[in-house]
């Protein structure tokens, strides 16, 4: 194939994703059509005198982005463009000019560099032996159990220490929770439009997902009763706080609603609360009304700063054992250095002070998403990181998303989110906390104008 003859001049360090990008722009630009077969790794490492190791790499970040796919026995294709991809995102190294509301970020400015620059510093003199020598879990990531559940009581929450298991944010407690609630073949339930990790995930697990009707709070006890009334349920995955993709707020009535009929029923829940600390007079956890049921997690990715890569996960004391050798097969431990900065963050009130400016911060971004869309309807949730824009019947997600593309401003398609091949209904998700206060206003403005304005005709095809 010819286009490779003009890669070798081209490539730059990394070599990896100099060529992944390359790839990408041949897909994007049509001389790598959909389905089309590409080089095997050691054909392609001959023709470009590269390691066979960096065309791998080079494919499996392709694969990252949605735009190959391996199929055993036949080589390597080219599936989709970015467009078509699952993720909600846009994918890494594409349109550097793009004002991306397509991915979930805090809002962050010059005080997170110095806060996490101080606690590194202080920690350079006083790290303990523990984290830097220990392999087990227990040796060094207990002097760190009292500020973990100083922070859970912050979330509204009460436990033991051995109830919480430390955690490198909220993907490793959602994979770890998963793994103790269910077993392969197991029936999960979760929210019709839902986390958009979760259906890959499951997936993996080799558990069977379903989507169980939503209204404006989430969730629909009724129909929830009507599916578990009907085949056994195992566990039920749910983000009550304003997390999930249409940032739905479950009130206190609704989530003890669901704690009876976990006991009723006999299943248990997974509350996803990675964020929940941003939203202000929030309803208790659902944990609190089942805590012997319940798998609850939260993380500081989102609340403080995104290089903190470390959460809690809180089990049901029965599970505790089986959690923690969970946790301990996938990521043996969480990182200690990153429980050594979280802690020294809990004690000295760093937390605090990060998770009140994010709030302000989040608050204000708001104030914008209302002005700009004032008179079109949206879903939002209070210090919200995203809200949600239900689509006119005149447009299609395909031709909405693609449309706001060509303007320069990327967002992410429910169907990203939906659980079955059906969203709940045509919309966007638009992310407001990744980008610059005049970045988001541009941004907001051009999807408003977007939303008064009839599709093309062409769109409408897509």
């Amino acid at each position: 194939m010819t286009i490779w003859k003009t890669f070798p001049e081209t490539i730059q360090r990394p070599a990896y994703r100099s060529l992944a990008d390359l790839i990408s722009n041949a897909i994007d630009t049509g001389d790598l059509e959909v389905g089309a077969r590409l080089p095997t790794h050691r054909e392609l490492a001959y023709q470009l005198n590269l390691s066979v190791q960096t065309i791998s790499r080079a494919y499996d970040e392709l694969i990252r982005r949605g735009l190959i796919e391996g199929q055993v026995g036949r080589g390597t294709f080219v599936s989709a463009g970015p467009a078509k991809s699952n993720w909600p995102f846009v994918p890494a190294g594409h349109d550097g000019q793009l004002i991306d509301l397509s991915i979930l970020k805090p809002v962050t400015a010059p005080l997170h560099r110095d806060k996490m620059s101080a606690a590194l510093a202080e920690l350079s003199g006083t790290l303990a032996d523990a984290s830097i020598f220990s392999f087990k879990p227990s040796n060094a990531l207990e002097p760190f159990k009292s500020s973990a559940i100083s922070w859970l009581a912050r979330c509204g929450l009460s436990c033991a220490p051995d109830a919480v298991v430390m955690t490198n944010g909220a993907t490793s407690a959602m994979t770890t929770a998963l793994l103790t609630a269910a077993n392969a073949g197991d029936l999960v339930l979760t929210e019709a439009m839902s986390h958009h990790t979760l259906v890959p995930l499951s997936r993996y697990l080799d558990l069977r997902l379903e989507g169980v009707p939503i209204d404006s709070e989430g969730i629909v006890p009724g129909e929830l009763e009507k599916i578990c009334k009907a085949k056994p349920v195992k566990s039920l995955y749910v983000m009550p706080s304003g997390l999930n993709p249409l940032a739905l707020m479950m009130g206190e009535e609704r989530r003890k609603a669901l704690a009876e009929l976990a006991r009723k029923f006999d299943f248990t829940i997974i509350e996803n609360d990675a964020w929940g600390p941003l939203q202000p007079d929030r309803p208790p956890p659902i944990a609190v009304f089942a805590p012997e049921r319940t798998f609850y997690f939260t993380s500081f990715t989102k609340c403080l700063l995104p290089g903190l890569r470390h959460g809690y996960l809180v089990v049901p004391d029965l599970l505790a054992s089986a959690a923690a050798n969970r946790h301990l097969v996938t990521d043996w431990v969480a990182t200690p250095i990153m429980a050594e900065i979280a802690s020294l963050f809990i004690e000295n009130g760093t937390a605090d002070e990060l998770l009140a400016w994010q709030m302000g911060a989040l608050g204000r971004r708001n104030a914008v998403v209302a002005k700009v869309l004032e008179g079109i309807p949206f879903g939002s949730s209070p210090n919200g990181m995203h809200v949600w824009l239900p689509l006119p019947g005149s447009w299609t997600e395909e031709a909405f998303v693609a449309h706001a593309r060509r303007k320069g401003v990327a967002v992410a398609p429910g169907s990203a989110f939906a659980v079955s091949d059906q969203a709940v209904s045509a919309g966007v998700r638009i992310c407001i906390g990744g980008m610059e206060d005049g970045a988001l206003a541009h941004g907001l403005q051009l999807i408003a104008r977007l939303y008064k304005s009839p599709p093309e005709p062409a769109l409408l095809a897509l």
